[in-house]
């Protein structure tokens, strides 16, 4: 089956699975307010360059230090709106880190540990900084505390190797979670390929031949990213920190080898010390823009109902939806 098809059908699954009609998911977005009393900084510049990234991780106050790891999408061969070396590469050497990825559950040509090497090859990763893919020897499992859905989070063997993890995610939109930030980055982007397949069915299966065919109800997916996001935050403590680059705005995933052209224009890049609070500011640059193409990825983030994804990872304690938007312009 082609890659397009697969997809279609995903979305069709995805929808009929949701409980909410579209109404209702826009009530909720519109309506929806933080149960935490605490207020996470999220810092931001409208600069996207090499020289602002750095500037704006050294704006957190956390150093990365001893083995560093960077959680970023390589892209899938075919796509082009994956954060690219020549963006990220001064970062990359300021922490000495090392650019991690897991193998995919959907197939492509990054769902093997030779093919996924190749396309970081290709796309130029490896030329900055060495390449891991964290579960090419395979998997270890993160408990998850509190979990409705997951007691367990499988993640690749390599990743407890590491001593800080820097969370770099392009964030877009996505076909299954509505949009793509922090939060799918140290979900999905860290889980090893069954444990992909674990998250999307909501613990249900880690075989991903079998993954289409028992995807959940949307929202428990949806809690299910929040609840293994909470497995790695609880792992890490506070050797983890998150940077958000908002361009090429698509409502597609890096994970698409062919993503619709962005509707609207880039708008920055936002960081914080909480993953929630990070999100849903981005989440709220889109709602913010005045141009009329942001009506695509306001579509696709409602449809999905994504932003039950930043709710209920506050209700879990992932983070807040509650935050202080500093410029640092």
């Amino acid at each position: 089956m082609k890659k397009s098809t697969l997809f279609l059908a995903i979305i069709a699954l995805m929808m009929f699975s949701c409980t909410k009609t579209e109404a209702q998911t826009n009530t909720e977005n519109q309506s929806q307010t933080s149960q935490s009393s605490e207020t996470a900084n999220v810092y931001m510049t409208k600069e996207i360059t090499p020289e602002s990234l750095v500037k704006i991780y050294e704006a957190l106050g956390r150093e990365a230090n001893g083995n560093v790891c960077i959680k970023v999408s390589t892209g899938e061969p075919g796509g082009h709106n994956y954060l690219k070396p020549a963006l990220i590469g001064d970062l990359v050497k300021k922490v000495n880190g090392v650019i991690v990825e897991c193998n995919t559950a959907y197939g492509g040509n990054r769902a093997d540990t030779e093919k996924h090497l190749k396309a970081a090859a290709d796309h130029g990763f490896t030329a900055i900084a060495k390449v891991d893919i964290m579960d090419a020897d395979g998997e270890v499992s993160l408990p998850v505390n509190g979990g409705k859905h997951l007691k367990e989070n499988f993640v690749g063997a390599n990743y407890p190797n590491y001593d800080f993890t820097v969370v770099l995610s392009h964030f877009k939109g996505h076909a299954m979670g509505g949009f793509g930030g922090a939060v799918k980055n140290i979900s999905i982007g860290i889980a090893s390929s069954s444990g992909k397949a674990w998250v999307h069915t909501a613990g249900k299966t880690k075989n991903a031949r079998e993954m289409w065919s028992q995807l959940p109800p949307q929202d428990d997916f949806l809690e299910s990213m929040a609840e293994s996001a909470k497995s790695i935050t609880d792992h890490c403590g506070d050797k983890i920190l998150y940077i958000n680059v908002m361009n090429n705005l698509s409502v597609d995933c890096d994970c698409d080898a062919n993503p619709a052209p962005a509707q609207m224009s880039d708008v920055g890049i936002l960081a914080s010390l909480d993953p929630v609070a990070l999100d849903k500011a981005c989440v709220d640059q889109v709602y913010k823009s005045t141009e009329h193409g942001k009506k695509h990825l306001v579509e696709r983030m409602e449809s999905r109902n994504g932003i039950h994804t930043l709710v209920y990872g506050e209700q879990i304690g992932l983070g807040t939806q509650n935050y202080n938007l500093i410029n640092i312009d």
